[in-house]
């Protein structure tokens, strides 16, 4: 008996660790609404700075000189936002569109949603 609850209390332990370990190793979710709500906009932010602003500039109405000589699209318009899907927007970030280039091989899935997301957010 005494092995068995030694035996027990081993593989409740590893079992144990096991969970920890897989939760750790999970992804955090970077999609606006889930519990980690207030993080994603700041990641989402913090990405949009890194890879849009200097086109699209930090309100999304590509009035930097980068989106002026580009003729960069103005993501706040609403006929434009009204008209585009998500899924396009999302393609254009991954693979690119016209002079902007794919971000796909730069960013996960999940950046990419949480930056469409944003972009959405920039509507006027």
């Amino acid at each position: 008996m005494k092995r068995f609850l030694k035996q027990l209390a081993v593989l409740v332990a590893v079992v144990l660790f096991s969970v920890i370990l897989i939760d750790a190793a999970r992804p955090i979710s970077l999609v606006s609404g889930g519990p980690s709500s207030a993080s994603s906009d700041r990641s989402a932010a913090a990405l949009y700075r890194s890879y849009c602003a200097t086109c699209h500039g930090s309100d999304g109405r590509a009035k930097t000189i980068k989106g002026k000589l580009k003729h960069t699209r103005d993501i706040t318009d609403a006929q434009w936002q009204d008209n585009v899907s998500d899924e396009r927007v999302f393609n254009s970030i991954s693979n690119g569109r016209g002079k902007m280039p794919g971000f796909g091989k730069k960013l996960s899935e999940t950046e990419i949603d949480s930056l469409v997301n944003y972009v959405r957010r920039l509507r006027k």
